[in-house]
């Protein structure tokens, strides 16, 4: 599981605490063990990229296989979370 600088920043200082808690464990729980149930695939301009519904925020991820991984793209309200 791999956290951007931005989601790190966004979950530790910029969320709410009850939100940031929420939104850790749907990534620890949910997304980290099974991504593609988690979310829903994204179309364009997102193609690749995965939407993981937490209340009113989205956790938007993009699943790497060739390392076996899931990289946490974002963590935003949903008015927000679609926009470049």
């Amino acid at each position: 599981m791999l956290l951007s600088r931005r989601v790190r920043r966004n979950v530790y200082e910029d969320l709410p605490l009850d939100v940031a808690a929420a939104a850790l464990e749907t990534i620890e729980r949910t997304i980290a063990t099974n991504p593609r149930r988690a979310g829903k695939p994204l179309d364009e301009p997102f193609d690749g990229y995965y939407s993981a519904r937490r209340g009113t925020y989205r956790i938007i991820f993009k699943i790497d296989e060739t390392k076996h991984a899931v990289e946490i793209h974002s963590t935003r309200h949903r008015r927000d979370a679609y926009r470049p």
